[in-house]
């Protein structure tokens, strides 16, 4: 039947906002971006470091990096 509906693929809608969420997520709290982009591992622990030795900035580009 045709449906006057257009159908939205919600795989896309729910990666979107992740994406968003995690860009967000980058900015106010680096590490946790990096975690649920990566888990814990290398690039968590890199991204601790930066953070708290660059002064927050280097931790947040480290972030963004890795979430986009």
């Amino acid at each position: 039947t045709l449906s006057p509906f257009k159908e939205i693929d919600m795989t896309t809608a729910v990666k979107n906002e992740n994406t968003v969420l995690k860009v967000i997520l980058a900015i106010l709290l680096p590490p946790l971006a990096v975690y649920m982009d990566k888990g814990v591992g290398t690039q968590f622990l890199l991204n601790i470091v930066l953070t708290l030795v660059g002064f927050w900035i280097i931790g947040i580009i480290h972030a963004l990096l890795v979430v986009l």
